[in-house]
């Protein structure tokens, strides 16, 4: 069980991501791999212009990125992620 200050010292990471499909119909897959982020109530997800960004405890943003991503090359085929990550525990995410 996580104490108070565990979680408060937890580790978090913050995710710049952008989704590049490599298919004639891209909207879809990009739309589908946003709505299924949004599924994950403990992540903070934020969706922009040209990426969205995704934040939340370190081990399970890695964790919900691989099961998402290898999902989206299972749909589409190839397709392209470009990603930044940010070490974000001194961050206010909004």
């Amino acid at each position: 069980m996580n104490t108070n200050s565990e979680q408060k010292n937890a580790m978090r990471l913050v995710v710049e991501i952008s989704l590049y499909p490599l298919a004639e119909q891209y909207i879809a897959p990009i739309q589908g791999f946003i709505d299924r982020l949004n599924t994950y109530a403990d992540l903070k997800v934020k969706t922009c212009e040209t990426s969205t960004i995704v934040a939340g405890d370190y081990a399970h943003v890695m964790q919900v990125l691989q099961k998402e991503m290898q999902q989206t090359h299972e749909q589409v085929g190839q397709a392209i992620f470009v990603c930044k990550f940010l070490n974000g525990t001194n961050m206010d995410i909004k």
